[in-house]
């Protein structure tokens, strides 16, 4: 399934299975700044069963509120779906896996979710806001979008903050 994000070193959208390799990628790499103590395999798991139950579901652009509003029911009936295919260990195992990613109320839930949100961003910024640019999105609305980086790894949303800035003065994200 082809997401928003565009690829920078192609003239293509990123699919998600770029984008869920691209996380999981994160998830080791940037384990150093997980809260002590995260379990990075299991913030592994939940990227890539958050990805499976997206790419059933459909993925709503994240700055579109009215598919966004629509999105969680969609996600449920693909968990429904896709976990209900497994053996009844497995596909409760695996969702509860999902629904620990959705309600970002553990440690590892609330970083695998920053990481969700960092590699758009810098996808975006790497084609010089190209998406951003051509959906009218605002400085305001990233900031909003993103600001449970902060939840899951306060280094990675001072980063992350530092890049939206850098977006705007750069002229690829409008102020």
């Amino acid at each position: 399934m082809l997401r928003r994000n565009l690829i920078p070193s192609a003239n293509r959208r990123e699919n998600d299975a770029e984008h869920g390799w691209h996380v999981t990628m994160f998830a080791l790499v940037l384990a150093d700044y997980a809260p002590p103590g995260t379990d990075i395999s299991r913030v592994i798991a939940m990227l890539l069963v958050h990805d499976i139950v997206e790419i059933d579901a459909g993925d709503a652009f994240v700055y579109d509120e009215e598919a966004k509003a629509q999105q969680p029911a969609l996600e449920r009936a693909a968990a429904d779906r896709l976990y209900g295919l497994l053996p009844p260990d497995q596909g409760r195992n695996l969702r509860r896996l999902w629904e620990e990613f959705e309600a970002r109320q553990t440690t590892e839930a609330r970083f695998a979710a920053a990481l969700d949100r960092l590699q758009p961003l810098l996808l975006n910024f790497h084609t010089q806001g190209q998406a951003w640019r051509q959906h009218g999105v605002t400085r305001d609305q990233v900031l909003t979008v993103n600001a449970h980086i902060a939840d899951g790894s306060k280094a990675l949303w001072g980063f992350a903050r530092s890049l939206i800035e850098e977006a705007v003065r750069l002229g690829y994200l409008s102020p």
